[in-house]
């Protein structure tokens, strides 16, 4: 997980918090609801969030000790394709999310690894890692369009689905011919 940003923040950014309204004394709270466009690359090779498309952000700021504790729910949608068949997959992503940011010069910079808290620079929060982290952890590495998906007939690449039961592709050795008729004759009887 990578919290620290080496440049500094945009105050104008969408997936940038500003906490200058909210007090520095522990259990002072305020809520943020925004939509954000969604930042290019937020998913995996077969799923993800469309660049630009909208997130709604409904998110709580609380200022605790070490610094504010942001948590709340990311939704949007998700684009993508079945991992057995290659149809389309159309989906919403809702997404639960908490992190701690710690002030400055806090205590946690101390007791806690760098990538194991975020950072405030000043009173902004990057909460782009964060969203990163949460959403990239809950996708599928392989997403089904559901979840019985029969997949593709590996002979002829059609949809199982699509295809009747009997679907076959048996070649069989013209030399053993022969012996096929007389188990075809045998499961009749």
């Amino acid at each position: 997980m990578q919290h620290q940003t080496a440049n500094q923040l945009n105050p104008r950014s969408p997936l940038v918090l500003d906490t200058k309204d909210l007090p520095r004394r522990p259990g002072a709270m305020r809520m943020v609801e925004r939509t954000v466009p969604a930042p290019d690359g937020l998913g995996l090779e077969l799923i993800g969030v469309p660049p630009r498309a909208d997130l709604s952000l409904s998110l709580r700021l609380e200022s605790v000790s070490e610094g504010v504790l942001v948590s709340g729910t990311v939704t949007g949608p998700l684009e993508g394709e079945c991992g057995r068949c290659l149809r389309s997959i159309n989906d919403t992503l809702d997404v639960e999310i908490q992190e701690l940011f710690a002030y400055e010069n806090s205590t946690t910079d101390e007791t806690a690894d760098e990538d194991e808290v975020g950072r405030m620079q000043g009173d902004l929060i990057d909460l782009e890692p964060t969203l990163r982290d949460a959403v990239v952890l809950t996708l599928p590495n392989n997403p089904l369009c559901r979840e019985d998906c029969p997949g593709l007939c590996p002979e002829c690449g059609v949809h199982w689905d699509d295809l009747p039961d009997d679907h076959s592709h048996q070649q069989v050795d013209p030399r053993w011919a022969a012996l096929t008729d007389i188990t075809t004759q045998k499961t009749e009887e």
